[in-house]
């Protein structure tokens, strides 16, 4: 059973804007580590940014710092990821993906550092 969804994914031209979301109410278990993860056709999948539950404590993939950024609304058990300056080299299926722990360092964006993963989102950019 899915516990985690996205949404938001679409088809914008470059430079326009993308917002996420990862719908997490249907998650039964505690979390400490919540990431965004993307995929492109032919490419491992990789982190893009990671979150500490409840904190401003964030990990950004360098090919994204400054244009995307996430955000959590506890409320509603959402998280987001807002895009921004799309790039034709943002195409992919974006995950995301939560874990109780966060590991350390750079390896809060390994895909082995998390256990629950959403279907994805596809997200196309065109030039």
């Amino acid at each position: 059973q899915v516990q985690l969804r996205e949404s938001g994914g679409g088809s914008v031209q470059a430079g326009g804007s993308l917002r996420l979301s990862c719908d997490v109410s249907r998650y039964k278990y505690s979390y400490t580590c919540m990431a965004w993860f993307r995929q492109a056709p032919g490419k491992e999948r990789e982190g893009v940014v990671s979150l500490y539950r409840n904190t401003d404590n964030t990990l950004y993939a360098d090919s994204v710092k400054g244009r995307f950024t996430i955000s959590q609304d506890n409320a509603k058990d959402m998280v987001y990821l807002q895009m921004n300056s799309l790039k034709p080299e943002d195409t992919a299926m974006y995950y995301c993906a939560t874990n109780p722990v966060c590991a350390g360092g750079i390896d809060r964006l390994a895909v082995t550092s998390y256990t629950y993963w959403g279907q994805g989102t596809q997200v196309t950019v065109s030039s």
